[in-house]
């Protein structure tokens, strides 16, 4: 029964809607008989088979809100499916028969299975049809994994093969406590009107508008000049978008992908878009590092950020300005980043006192100002110690000097509790009790600690190993047949998801100590991980970055870049101040070479003795240090690695 326009505007504005039955037919209900949906669909328990009186109920309540929008079609049947949310990969555990109808699919042959079959040309298929857009693919699984509304159109399949356009809403179901148990999709098919013949698609919204390039020559002939169309298409490129983006230029590093943009216009309209450079950058740096990037994708995209992080033109120093200060006063401090804060524990104060207060500076607030955490209870007062960050929020306090002694315990705090307290981890045999020694953590949850020196004085080469997401986590020894010279005051850096880089330090030579300049890796995912000293050369750099070996030190910092790469900054050489120079190295090249990294602006004034890490993945901060005369706490200075819009905007 068609309904005509003057009824329909007259639903419009009477808070009424049309119910569909189970035939197709529809009548009018008012507003307040409308039962919402809230829990479990009639009939989802059923077997699937549409026979039962479930089913036929969910049939007679289908209904369709009257309004204008995607969804405002009252005389177009359509279709529901319910997905299970808390079982993996979302299966279908009921659809209704206009779903049955228009898709040519059974109940029984869908019930446990994911929708996405409907982007499958032919059942037995193995992949989703070329023509299918990968981005909204992209945005579905988004919404679903995060919970969220979708509401788009996406070309699905018959089961005969016929294309359908699907005008598709999924809407987030959820119990009491919030958690959503169930995905109701609601789709409005319609024909679709394309050519399954092309062989390319527009995946990205900007593509190759044309199929090949067409050159245009003329032949002499016995009449007029005739002009003839050639068409030359490489064999690369009769690939479909999603089979170049997805399976070849995201799996090149940010360099090649803005160098390879130059081959064609099809290309460079594929390396142009944020989903796929977003994939590119995701595939070499690994997920962690891509999610604290996230928020300086809003301002410069993901395009120059990559680019810039990649070329570091952007680099330059500045003094950082904030509230509050680390009171009392202290030297020989740890500090890390969790999140975008900035947090420091311990120290030594006056008459080596050991310190044992927490502060953490929050770089997302307007006006930043150190404050000190208020813990139920602490670890004990140290210095010399190190201290680490787990999964963005939980801190991890090991070892250093304290009131008794030189200490190997190992305390955990979550920054994010409603009560922080520190808790001390006990777990298996530890390491000896050491100071001056590194950690730092692998894959967001290990903590690896390497050298140091003991309460006798003696040096150690030793590397150990704490997994902090067992139930009881228990130190591991990692045994190579060869380790580094035993050493203090070294840097460990992490890179290549599971890789270590060692740097400097003062080592064991013969009888004596001295100062290293050596650089040392480690693959801690080898099934037997064996240390390798790295052969680094000075290699000649193009702007910014100039080429230098840098002198032995001790007693500097090291970070790890996002896409990899170290640096290295201050220092005490040869027991002088080294310069305010920052050192560059990526351990991944088949030949490592160093680079001095000349950067703009206002560089710290002091040298050696302080702290450094990298918050939000593009600020490296460093906090304290000796200027040769004095200790200094309460400067804060940053280096930026890509352009910051409030920067910009002074």
């Amino acid at each position: 029964m068609a309904a005509s326009k003057e009824e329909e505007e007259h639903l419009k504005g009477s808070g009424k809607r049309l119910k569909c039955s189970k035939a197709g037919r529809y009548r009018v209900v008012a507003e307040e008989d409308v039962v919402p949906f809230e829990g479990e669909v009639d009939g989802v328990e059923g077997d699937g088979d549409g026979d039962d009186g479930g089913d036929e109920q969910l049939e007679e309540d289908t209904e369709l809100p009257l309004k204008p929008g995607l969804f405002f079609y009252p005389l177009t049947p359509t279709s529901f499916v319910v997905s299970d949310a808390l079982e993996p990969d979302f299966p279908i555990i009921y659809v209704n028969t206009v779903f049955e109808s228009f898709t040519g699919y059974r109940a029984d042959e869908v019930l446990g299975r994911n929708c996405r079959f409907l982007q499958y040309r032919d059942p037995r298929a193995q992949r989703r049809h070329p023509l299918v857009d990968p981005v909204v693919v992209s945005e579905i699984r988004r919404c679903l994994e995060q919970g969220l509304e979708f509401q788009g159109e996406l070309l699905n399949f018959r089961k005969d093969g016929t294309p359908l356009v699907n005008r598709l809403k999924l809407a987030p179901i959820h119990d009491d406590d919030g958690i959503v148990t169930h995905v109701i999709g609601i789709q409005i098919f319609s024909e679709a009107k394309i050519d399954l013949n092309c062989i390319s698609y527009p995946v990205f919204k900007e593509t190759y508008e044309n199929e090949c390039e067409q050159t245009t020559v003329y032949t002499p002939t016995d009449g007029p000049l005739s002009f003839v169309q050639h068409q030359e298409m490489c064999g690369i490129l009769q690939l479909s978008d999603e089979v170049l983006a997805h399976n070849i230029l995201s799996r090149l590093t940010p360099r090649d992908v803005a160098s390879i943009g130059s081959v064609c216009r099809r290309i460079r309209h594929l390396t142009k878009n944020e989903h796929l450079r977003k994939m590119v950058c995701q595939n070499a740096w690994g997920r962690d590092v891509t999610g604290a990037l996230e928020r300086m994708t809003e301002k410069l995209g993901w395009g120059r950020l990559a680019r810039e992080l990649t070329t570091l033109e952007a680099v330059c120093w500045r003094k950082l300005t904030v509230g509050g200060a680390v009171e009392p006063s202290r030297c020989n401090f740890s500090a890390c980043a969790a999140g975008n804060r900035l947090v420091l524990f311990g120290g030594e104060g006056v008459n080596m006192q050991p310190m044992d207060d927490t502060f953490v500076l929050n770089l997302d607030a307007a006006n930043p100002e150190w404050r000190r955490v208020s813990v139920e209870s602490s670890p004990p007062g140290r210095w010399g110690h190190t201290l680490s960050c787990l999964n963005g929020s939980w801190l991890v306090v090991f070892g250093g000097c304290g009131r008794q002694g030189l200490l190997n315990d190992v305390f955990v705090l979550d920054l994010d509790a409603k009560h922080p307290t520190w808790t001390e981890v006990l777990g298996g045999t530890p390491p000896l009790p050491r100071s001056w020694h590194s950690s730092c953590t692998v894959e967001g949850s290990k903590l690896v600690v390497s050298g140091g020196c003991t309460d006798a004085g003696v040096l150690l080469s030793d590397t150990y190993l704490l997994d902090l997401t067992t139930d009881k986590p228990t130190w591991k020894e990692i045994p190579t047949s060869w380790a580094p010279p035993s050493r203090l005051g070294h840097s460990l850096s992490v890179y290549g998801r599971t890789k270590l880089l060692m740097f400097g330090g003062l080592a064991k030579s013969g009888h004596l100590r001295l100062r290293s300049g050596e650089a040392y890796t480690i693959d801690l995912d080898d099934e037997e991980p064996q240390w390798r000293q790295l052969e680094c050369s000075a290699l000649n750099g193009i702007g910014s970055q100039s080429a230098v070996v840098p002198p032995p030190r001790l007693d500097h910092v090291a970070v790890s870049m996002p896409c990899g790469r170290i640096l290295i900054f201050g220092g005490s050489i040869a027991g002088l101040h080294s310069p305010s120079q920052v050192f560059l190295l990526d351990p991944s090249e088949e030949k490592p070479s160093w680079r001095i990294l000349n950067a703009p602006g206002q560089p710290p004034k002091y040298a050696w003795g302080h702290s450094t890490c990298v918050v939000g993945g593009t600020r490296v901060l460093v906090l304290g240090g000796h200027t040769g005369e004095e200790w200094i706490l309460n400067e804060l200075h940053e280096l930026c690695l890509a352009s910051r819009q409030d920067m910009d905007a002074a």
